[in-house]
């Protein structure tokens, strides 16, 4: 049985499911790479259902993490998103790896974890594959002792001190030729790309749930104002709302 979309704007039409961002076009970046979230919320708002994101998005909303996945080089995410959702080394099937090798890219993204304190047990499983070993974005003033110990699971780059500097670790990036950075969260980290204005778009998921209490939102900190925002495409699957926001600059 197939799986339709609609979608709604910028023209009202239907994609199968499969479809679903499969042929994402980026500006080519220049000086850093083209940054784009992909975040998931309920429809009050939550970021997270007692501090995970897992059963809040359905199916469109996996198929949409996969299907991004395969536009980036790398995967960004914060050290706290790591511990509460598990992750792991990113993962793509044959026909995805396939895909990206078409568009030039490595089979899989790199992950890149950002913590300026580095704490961060080497036993995860985010370092269990040595032939994908993640990116470690912390600072100089890091403890020496704790990035001598991450060193030998990961790849360790430093910038900024007491705060990583995100602009800093993205123009070095950059400069080893990545194109498309994909954030995955947390709600700080997006704060601190929004703050330093490195965001270009958001992919966001409206999950059709009401989560209530004190669940925080998928920006967490101050962003310097109001960042603004311009829809550029909308989906609904199974009462998911799929939005594409283009940040104004």
């Amino acid at each position: 049985m197939e799986r339709t979309v609609r979608v709604l704007f910028p023209e009202c039409r239907q994609e199968t499911l499969e479809d679903l961002y499969a042929d994402l076009q980026f500006p080519e970046p220049s000086a850093r790479p083209f940054l784009y979230l992909n975040m998931v919320a309920t429809a009050d708002g939550a970021a997270h259902l007692e501090g995970r994101t897992r059963g809040m998005g359905g199916v469109a909303d996996r198929v949409a993490f996969r299907r991004l996945r395969e536009h980036c080089d790398v995967v960004l995410v914060g050290a706290g998103t790591v511990r509460a959702e598990g992750y792991g080394p990113p993962r793509l099937d044959p026909e995805a790896q396939e895909r990206r090798l078409r568009r030039g890219l490595a089979p899989v993204p790199r992950l890149a974890v950002v913590s300026a304190r580095i704490h961060l047990d080497p036993s995860l499983k985010l370092f269990a594959d040595p032939h994908n070993r993640p990116l470690l974005v912390t600072t100089e003033d890091a403890a020496p002792l704790r990035r001598r110990t991450l060193e030998a699971v990961a790849e360790v780059v430093a910038f900024g001190r007491g705060s990583v500097d995100l602009p800093g670790a993205l123009g070095w990036l950059y400069e080893t030729g990545v194109r498309r950075v994909l954030c995955e969260g947390g709600p700080s980290l997006n704060a601190h790309l929004m703050a330093a204005g490195v965001v270009d778009e958001l992919f966001l998921t409206v999950a059709p749930l009401v989560a209530g209490g004190a669940a925080g939102r998928i920006v967490a900190g101050p962003v310097g104002g109001p960042v603004r925002l311009a829809l550029r495409e909308l989906r609904e699957y199974g009462g998911e709302l799929l939005a594409r926001y283009q940040v104004v600059r």
